[in-house]
């Protein structure tokens, strides 16, 4: 069974420069007396009222350059890399700008693929802050390219989160066109939730919880608007396990039958539960690090629902490549993938049916990737 790596981000040279050309986030700059460049991209990160302990991070040619990603490929032992552009996409565009450049960036995106037959397939990014007629028209030229087996968003939509019902057209498309949605956070929580200590503390409580919390929220959104009522086929990708997801379904599918605004649609059976579309419209990705959350998430959603990678016949969950690199420079593979490797190899020994699908059969199934001839 290949071994298919489902989270990993890449930001193509045409989108580097862009992002060089940028003075607001997000953008590229370097703070002295390091001259070394940094990647800007979340809310906060550069605010000159509260200086944070995460300025970025480092950013080197393992963010853009496709080489790189095979040689980490190559270290860790996966046959297939499905890449996607990395958060904030392409959601910061001016209207008249996003068209073309959705365009020439996912050009790219399949050229890159194109350079590394049968081992890099593709998310294609959406040009959200376009007219809904330019985005529906990329879908469909997405469709047709041959790397491309689905679409990277996140949780903002065309501006007003994934339960505005303008986005039912884009949703319809790419339930025509059977392009799944990677959906992946990036704007978090307010900052004031975390209190006024908050940027003390580096990356860690914006990513931590900030991103898993974001992804729950979207998703709910999504349920309680009917999206999934209206586009049975709708198949979408949860980053990080989808969140808190696979933990609160219970409480949410308990609090939608106690909420009077929601009786009529129950009692008249217009409403699916969020066990079904777990089981049928949802897929989990496994970057979450720990046994316990992987044996949430396939208690929801079911192993044929999970997407790992493996590493010499054992489990490691999606890379998140390039982000959370090792920190001391004598670590040869990645302690992030190791530590999804441990959780994974603990949660499914010996179980040779879910191995099989979530080794790789479950991308190779969603996805439809085309296998390379031995």
């Amino acid at each position: 069974m290949p071994v298919v790596d489902i989270h990993t981000h890449v930001y193509p040279p045409s989108f580097m420069d862009l992002l060089r050309s940028r003075s607001a986030v997000p953008y590229i700059r370097s703070f002295p007396p390091d001259t070394s460049p940094r990647l800007i991209i979340l809310p906060g990160e550069d605010s000159p009222s509260n200086p944070s302990t995460a300025r970025g991070r480092p950013i080197g040619p393992e963010f853009y350059d496709i080489s790189k990603k095979i040689e980490f490929m190559g270290k860790h032992r996966i046959d297939i890399s499905v890449i996607s552009l990395a958060n904030p996409w392409l959601d910061f565009l001016p209207a008249d700008d996003a068209g073309p450049i959705a365009q020439r960036v996912n050009e790219e995106i399949n050229e890159l693929c194109d350079q590394y037959p049968g081992r890099l397939f593709a998310f294609g990014a959406l040009p959200v802050s376009a007219s809904r007629e330019v985005i529906v028209m990329e879908i469909a030229r997405l469709s047709e390219k041959k790397y491309i087996k689905g679409v990277v968003m996140g949780s903002s939509g065309l501006g007003r989160g994934l339960d505005d019902p303008a986005l039912d057209p884009i949703y319809e498309a790419l339930q025509e066109h059977q392009l799944t949605v990677f959906l992946h956070p990036h704007y978090g929580l307010p900052k004031e939730v975390f209190g006024p200590r908050a940027s003390d503390y580096g990356h860690v409580l914006a990513l931590a919880l900030g991103f898993p919390l974001e992804t729950t929220v979207a998703v709910t959104r999504m349920l309680l608007s009917g999206v999934w009522d209206r586009f049975r086929a709708l198949s979408v990708l949860l980053a990080h396990s989808g969140g808190t997801l696979p933990f609160l379904a219970g409480r949410i599918e308990s609090c939608v039958h106690h909420d009077n605004h929601l009786l009529d649609e129950l009692k008249q059976g217009e409403r699916r539960s969020i066990w079904d579309i777990l089981k049928n419209n949802i897929y989990l990705d496994a970057v979450i690090y720990s046994q316990i959350g992987l044996k949430a998430a396939v208690d929801a959603s079911g192993s044929n629902r999970i997407m790992f990678v493996s590493s010499n016949g054992n489990f490691l969950a999606g890379t998140d490549h390039p982000f959370f690199p090792p920190l001391e420079s004598k670590d040869d593979e990645w302690p992030s993938v190791q530590a999804n490797f441990n959780a994974i190899k603990d949660a499914f020994d010996g179980n040779k049916e879910a191995a099989d699908s979530i080794l790789g059969g479950n991308a190779i199934r969603l996805l439809k990737l085309e296998l390379r001839a031995e």
